[in-house]
Order: C-alpha cells, then sequence, then structure tokens
C-alpha cells in the first residue's frame, strides 16, 4: 500500500519532509499541499505532482489524502490536528503539537474520545540510533539505577530573531522529550540559571543557559543551553547510575593529520547531525500508517509534557531561576499511564 500524504505548510521543513517522503522512505507518495503562501505552495507542489489545495481543512478533507503531516506556523498545529483527528486520519505534526497546554490537552481529548492514538509528534531523538543504544543500556540495568544525567546542546549562532524563552521552547524540548523517554521518568521540577553571558550575542539574548531539572524518581538533570558557542552544533548527554555510565557517541568522522595537527571536523547544524534520525523517525511511521497499526513514535501526550514542562523552566527564567513546579496533569491509561 502507498500511503497517500497531504503536507499543511512548504516552509523549509515541509520541504525537507516532502523530498524525505518523495525520495527516501519507501511506501509513501506526496498527493496535496498547502501553505499561507499559495504560490509556494503550488510551486513545491508541481516539483512532486501534488495537487495544491486552499487551506489545511481542504486538504485533510481530500480523499486523495490518507495521512496529514503538518509542518506550518506552530500557533496553527492545534487547529489543524484536531481536524485530521475528526476525520479520523493519522496525523504527524512536528513540534510544537501546540503552542499552549490548554490546547495540547484539547488534542489529548480529542484523539481519547477517537479511541485510539491518531497523532504523532515531531520528536526525533528517540530514533537516532545513539539515543536508541543509550536506551538499550538502561532498560537492561548495565549501569544501574541512572542518578545524574549531564547535558550539552550547543549551536554556532542564532539569528537575531531567536529569544531569550526559546533556549527551552525550541531548542531544551528536544533534551526534555528524549530524556523523559531515555530514563522513562517525568520531569517534576525545572530550574533556570544564565551565568555569564557571552560576548557572542546579540543583546537582547540571555545565553548560556544552565538548565536543571529533577525527574519523580530523583533523577537530577543539567542541561547546558549555548546557542553561540561558534565552534559548531555539538549535542552531549551522558547518564550516570550506581554501577556505571553510558554516554552519547559522537557522529562518526574521520580523523585527519596534518601540519602537526590531529583532529575531526564539527558537524554545523541539526540536519547533519540527526538526517538518519529523521529518515527513520519517518520511514517507522509510514509503517505504521500503511499497516493500520497506531504510531510508536512520541505521542500528543509527550507533546503536552513537552509544553507544560517548557512552560516551567521559561517561568524560572522569568523568576531569575525559582525552582518551579511542573504542573502537569495525570497521565491517562490511554497513553500507559495509571489515571
Amino acid at each position: 500500500m502507498t500511503v497517500r500524504v497531504g503536507v499543511i505548510g512548504a516552509g523549509m521543513i515541509g520541504q525537507d519532509h516532502i523530498r524525505r517522503l518523495t525520495e527516501v522512505v519507501t511506501g509513501a507518495a506526496v498527493t496535496a499541499v498547502t501553505d499561507i503562501d499559495a504560490a509556494r505552495a503550488a510551486e513545491v507542489a508541481a516539483r512532486v505532482g501534488a495537487a495544491a489545495l486552499p487551506t489545511g481543512a481542504d486538504l485533510i478533507a481530500s480523499p486523495d489524502v490518507d495521512a496529514v503531516l503538518v509542518t506550518s506556523w506552530g500557533p496553527t498545529h492545534a487547529e489543524h490536528v484536531l481536524n485530521a483527528i475528526a476525520a479520523g486520519k493519522p496525523v504527524f505534526c512536528e513540534k510544537p503539537l501546540a503552542t499552549t497546554a490548554e490546547d495540547c490537552l484539547r488534542v489529548v481529548d480529542a484523539e481519547r474520545a477517537h479511541g485510539r492514538r491518531l497523532v504523532q509528534v515531531g520528536f526525533m531523538r528517540g530514533f537516532d540510533p545513539g539515543y536508541r543504544q543509550m536506551k538499550e543500556v538502561i532498560a537492561a540495568g548495565a549501569i544501574g539505577t541512572p542518578l545524574i544525567v549531564h547535558c550539552a546542546h550547543r549551536n554556532p549562532t542564532v539569528p537575531e530573531s531567536y529569544t531569550s524563552v526559546m533556549a527551552a521552547q525550541d531548542t531544551a524540548v528536544h533534551e526534555i522529550d528524549v530524556l523523559r523517554w531515555l530514563l522513562d521518568d517525568e520531569i517534576v521540577t525545572a530550574q533556570v540559571i544564565t551565568p555569564r553571558a557571552t560576548g557572542k550575542r546579540f543583546a537582547h539574548l540571555k545565553d548560556p543557559q544552565l538548565m536543571y531539572f529533577e525527574t519523580a524518581s530523583g533523577v537530577r538533570i543539567g542541561l547546558e543551553v549555548f546557542v553561540n558557542c561558534q565552534y559548531g552544533y555539538d549535542i552531549q548527554c551522558e547518564t550516570v547510575g550506581e554501577e556505571g555510565l553510558v554516554r552519547l557517541p559522537d557522529p562518526a568522522a574521520v580523523g585527519v593529520r596534518s601540519a602537526g595537527r590531529h583532529g575531526t571536523a564539527v558537524l554545523q547544524d541539526w540536519k547533519g547531525r540527526f538526517a538518519d534520525a529523521f529518515d527513520t523517525e519517518f520511514r517507522e511511521w509510514i509503517n505504521a500508517v500503511a499497516a493500520g497499526a497506531e504510531p510508536t513514535g512520541p505521542s500528543a501526550w509527550d507533546g503536552y509534557a513537552a509544553t507544560v514542562i517548557t512552560d516551567a523552566a521559561v517561568r524560572s527564567l522569568e523568576t531569575d531561576g525559582q525552582v518551579v513546579t511542573v504542573d502537569m496533569k495525570p497521565r491517562p491509561a490511554f497513553y500507559g499511564g495509571t489515571a
């Protein structure tokens, strides 16, 4: 079966995913595209032989669309996801699921009322081979009970439009999601501290930021977010347990010896670092849709959890580093909880 995918949002990430669905993943075809910029939608659709439709509602209702991919502006996500659920169509939504916790819960409630999972949220870290190996090691008990996690998320630079709250909402959110999955534990408090600021930043931005989280079982997480580090895109993660530790490997790279030095290149952006993870993410999603199965990637509940945790981190930043309790509802049994 070929899964016919309609794409809402033809910007940079939307076009990259369209390329992935048409050139990398088997069993998928992009049959419809829509965007707030109608001319761009028409241009992108023409490249892959798809129809350009006026609105997201039209695309979701189209009989030529089996599944929906939402890559539009964040504040529009909830509307499109809710419409897809109402139509009974699987929907892959790039993060965030919604920009407010209330809208995330609307999606959760709609999906629960539908009776089966239709939503997958685009957090790709859990599809990266290194993180999957770490998960296997921790789940097998090879390092004993986890105690501490050390992480870093560094970018060489960010544009002037990047704001201090985006360090949590757009950057740290990836660690927040993957660590909840990695530890199989919920984050219950957040704290953000701002050390001496780098001079390599726009004046309005607080950078770097040190984020501290505590999980329900008492694991302490330290995350450095440094988005003007200059030297490259660098993702680090190390989990320390009672009997050992497990560390995320650096991306494979050849060693070069020249002019009295030995070194390896440092990747400069997220596309190069997580290209394989994105491919795997979409390959597994398409396979699940084709089989009529529920998606296995991050759920609507994970999208909600990420939003309320980043909300807590932003409140801590705005209150000069106060420890903020995460205001999360009990997880329903529908998503594997006890409530």
